[in-house]
């Protein structure tokens, strides 16, 4: 590909109005042919392009943005199929962006059925191979220069792969039955050697074993010697309603952890049953909060990555956490906590502040605590619970 002789936009920008408006296609095609990086990023500032002769209008849809819906209106250069748009961000920002073309523009809130429009109107950046998907949506991702990695790591051929056991799982306690449970376990891992080894569970185990890759992290943690051999089980979530209702505050899920899960998996694989390792995402992150405190005596290790905890009824258990965190004569002894900096502030960054001052002024006077807590420079996305789960995880489980 050829090398673009344009060393900014801006400079693009200069040159193309100065240029007849029968000549300013040629410039833009040009543009689009040689430059071969999008989103453009000069220092502290993203240039995002689309090319479309028949969008009546293009938008830029990006996670951090606090409004509904979340867009910034793109610009069309006159006598050009290429619209743009530019954004300042902090130098580590790691955010998900789509284009919305001629996208309604009314609030997402209202929307009876978002996934449909989300397939009729958004579009990922076919310019940018950098991106996320989960089980349904597909996300472009901006990376700024200071951003934490976010590499393939399922693409690293070189390390010695795990094996990962799917099983269909059945709970009394909350009522259902066939949720897929995946289960991890490490290079080398024979069931026959007599070693026992250390479980962590993590919460909605579809998001944990497709779109944040954890068991191709774990992977290349155990063999740089960043984490110990440890197995995983991660258990799918239901829809959203049930997800929250069975997440946020719930006894019976307590018992599904303690009373069903923990005993299946100690039937199937070699575990430790007493020093086990608990972690969630948002909802899930208090699912794992609200266990770990139960018995902080047995799970030892604990995380937290994008706690809601500033609204009802999280904001009832916000309160008493804070109480339990302070107040409990043993507390799960490694403990690693995140938020993004553009979440919403009184929903999960605020709290977030909260919490992180009770624990470290906790782990002033308790030797056997060991707290971390990370700042993200982005919003409450699958690239930001991805870019964090290998320093969560490396945390939470170093190498014994």
């Amino acid at each position: 590909m050829a090398t673009s002789r344009w060393h900014s936009f801006i400079q693009f920008l200069c040159e193309i109005y100065q240029t007849a408006p029968n000549d300013r296609q040629n410039l833009a095609d040009e543009l689009l042919s040689t430059h071969d990086e999008w989103p453009w990023v000069e220092r502290n500032k993203a240039t995002f392009v689309y090319d479309s002769w028949t969008a009546q209008n293009v938008a830029l849809n990006v996670d951090i943005i606090n409004r509904d819906p979340p867009f910034e209106n793109m610009t069309r250069l006159d006598d050009t199929s290429l619209w743009y748009y530019q954004r300042f961000f902090e130098r580590d920002a790691l955010v998900d962006y789509m284009f919305a073309i001629d996208d309604p523009g009314t609030p997402l809130a209202q929307e009876v059925d978002l996934m449909d429009r989300v397939g009729r109107f958004w579009q990922t950046d076919s310019r940018n191979a950098l991106s996320i998907s989960s089980n349904r949506v597909h996300t472009s991702v901006l990376q700024m220069p200071r951003a934490r990695p976010f590499p393939n790591w399922q693409a690293m051929s070189a390390v010695s792969r795990g094996r990962v056991y799917r099983h269909q799982f059945n709970s009394a306690q909350l009522g259902f039955s066939g949720r897929s449970l995946w289960v991890y376990t490490p290079p080398a891992y024979d069931a026959n050697d007599g070693r026992d080894y250390r479980l962590l569970v993590l919460m909605d185990g579809q998001w944990a074993m497709n779109a944040l890759e954890v068991p191709y992290i774990a992977d290349a943690l155990i063999k740089h010697g960043r984490m110990e051999p440890i197995i995983i089980a991660m258990l799918a979530s239901g829809n959203q309603s049930e997800r929250v209702a069975e997440y946020v505050g719930n006894d019976r899920h307590y018992a599904l952890i303690a009373a069903e899960l923990l005993p299946f998996l100690q039937s199937e694989h070699r575990i430790e049953p007493l020093d086990l390792g608990l972690g969630g995402v948002g909802e899930g992150a208090i699912a794992a909060v609200h266990t770990a405190l139960k018995n902080p005596a047995i799970f030892g290790h604990l995380i937290l990555i994008s706690p809601p905890l500033g609204r009802e009824p999280a904001l009832r258990l916000l309160k008493d956490y804070a109480q339990r965190f302070r107040d409990s004569p043993i507390l799960p002894n490694r403990i690693f906590h995140s938020v993004g900096r553009y979440e919403q502030d009184l929903r999960f960054y605020q709290p977030a502040l909260a919490l992180r001052g009770i624990l470290e002024r906790r782990m002033t006077h308790d030797p056997e605590l060991n707290y971390r807590f990370a700042e993200l420079g982005s919003g409450h996305s699958l690239a930001a619970f991805k870019s964090v789960m290998p320093e969560a995880l490396a945390h939470v489980f170093p190498p014994r």
